[in-house]
């Protein structure tokens, strides 16, 4: 195989786990301070180790995480997003057990007397029917650049019917998450699964399609490192030394 073969290929596989958001992101509050600053909120920060551990499938650092995810602002809501999202990369077992590991930390904090916000549901309805295929194939060329195709679609399209109707039609239609929340969220399931490699280097690249700059990615890294460290920031500083700039991008 020609390595201009191998790489397309590859470029290809990374496109099956996209999960950039569909819509523009909110002008919200936490969205302004964020790009002002080029770092990432505190609530932001306590994202990461969430979705890490979660896809780990480590339940005791879990626990902990979300813990302090939800001292430092994230709201219940915010949590099911992650974790619900996390069965596109992890897979239902381990989805379903950190949703699990959720619902727990809710109850020993409200038996403690600790109320913590729900948060909003999505304000938006979510497409049906071929609404819902039509604005999944319309958010995923958006996000991507262009449209989605190639050999692998060819050989299988069912999998890019899924991705377009499920991912990127229902999933990131939810817009109770920001696109920056839910990016960086995807950033650290990636890089806590070994032999994802590719498709970090991608969602680190196509997060700057969003408000998320270079120095927001570099500091998720560093969240990473203090916060998760082992094979999940390992993987996460490799790949952030090949991210690219708008000065080195094709």
């Amino acid at each position: 195989m020609s390595t201009r073969i191998f790489s397309g290929l590859l470029f290809v596989l990374s496109l099956i786990t996209l999960t950039l958001p569909a819509q523009a992101t909110s002008p919200d509050a936490e969205s302004n301070a964020m790009t002002a600053t080029h770092e990432l909120t505190a609530r932001q920060q306590s994202l990461l180790p969430i979705a890490a551990y979660a896809a780990q499938g480590d339940l005791k650092a879990l626990e902990t995480a979300l813990h302090d995810g939800l001292a430092s602002g994230i709201t219940v809501n915010d949590a099911k997003e992650v974790l619900t999202q996390l069965y596109a990369y992890a897979g239902f077992p381990r989805s379903l057990n950190a949703l699990g590991t959720l619902m727990a930390v809710i109850e020993d904090r409200r038996s403690r007397g600790i109320d913590d916000e729900i948060g909003l549901p999505p304000q938006k309805p979510i497409p049906e029917g071929a609404e819902l295929l039509a604005a999944g194939t319309a958010n995923q060329t958006r996000l991507v650049g262009n449209p989605v195709k190639g050999p692998l679609f060819d050989f299988a399209p069912t999998i890019g019917e899924y991705l377009k109707t499920h991912l990127f039609g229902d999933i990131f239609s939810r817009d109770n998450l920001s696109w920056e929340d839910r990016e960086l969220a995807t950033i650290a399931m990636l890089a806590a699964i070994p032999g994802a490699e590719p498709q970090l280097a991608a969602h680190l690249n196509i997060a700057l399609n969003t408000h998320l700059t270079p120095e927001h990615l570099h500091h998720a890294g560093t969240v990473l490192v203090k916060r998760v460290g082992g094979d999940t920031a390992t993987r996460a500083q490799q790949a952030l030394a090949q991210l690219s700039t708008p000065e080195t991008r094709p």
